[in-house]
């Protein structure tokens, strides 16, 4: 399956998030300070670029979106750690895992979100980036905005793809305490990790687009992953 972690971590059943960290030579961090370490490095270079370009009307969204990233990450840890050290099902594993899917959905994410923000936005006035960086946004600080975006759209296809697989495992498995017990605490840090993602709303409310797709994607993530708990408690 596998090289097995520090942690007991199989790559090959781990995020692609994990595989990546793991497989850095020399680097051996615990989960909590491996999210502290992404939380203050992302943030020291924001606020680091928006002193140095006079930005400070990026430094709220933009903290909100490293929150959100960083979080995303924390929650991811504590459902694969949920995941694997359970007995349930070897297929449920991989499908939320090896399949990599995550990755494709964050990717589909991303490149909705660059269409909007640099085909559909500028026909429609003042554009979200330009808000943010000013109308001639400068190299670096447009750089790391997208990183960052990027990272918030991997988190948002991680957490659709952990309520798709969520609902598949409780309308197909037949459950025991421990079973039922391990797949309820997945859906509930599954549901937390969807509704986290509200804190974007606020920064996109005057982007109807943009304010509509993540609010479907909590509300998605919300509604598949309360089906796949209310199917746990019937089929246990």
């Amino acid at each position: 399956m596998g090289e097995a972690g520090p942690d007991g971590t199989v790559y090959g059943e781990a995020w692609v998030y994990e595989s990546i960290v793991g497989a850095i030579p020399g680097v051996d961090v615990a989960e909590r300070t491996a999210v502290l370490v992404q939380f203050a490095g992302f943030e020291a270079v924001l606020l680091a670029l928006a002193l140095a370009y006079d930005l400070p009307e990026a430094v709220l969204p933009g903290t909100v979106a490293v929150v959100v990233a960083a979080g995303g990450s924390a929650f991811m840890l504590a459902i694969g750690k949920r995941a694997r050290r359970s007995r349930l099902p070897v297929r449920y594993r991989r499908l939320l895992f090896a399949s990599s899917l995550e990755v494709v959905l964050g990717v589909v994410a991303y490149v909705v979100l660059l269409t909007y923000l640099f085909v559909y936005d500028p026909r429609d006035g003042a554009t979200l980036f330009a808000g943010l960086l000013g109308d001639s946004p400068p190299l670096l600080p447009a750089a790391f905005a997208l990183l960052v975006l990027w990272d918030v759209c991997y988190r948002i296809g991680t957490g659709w793809w952990a309520s798709v697989v969520g609902l598949w495992l409780s309308l197909t498995h037949e459950f025991d305490a421990d079973t039922a017990d391990a797949a309820r605490s997945v859906g509930y840090r599954t549901l937390a990790f969807g509704a986290l993602q509200t804190a974007l709303l606020p920064f996109v409310w005057t982007h109807p687009p943009l304010a509509v797709a993540v609010g479907g994607h909590v509300a998605a993530v919300v509604t598949v992953t309360t089906a796949a708990l209310l199917a746990v408690e019937q089929r246990s």
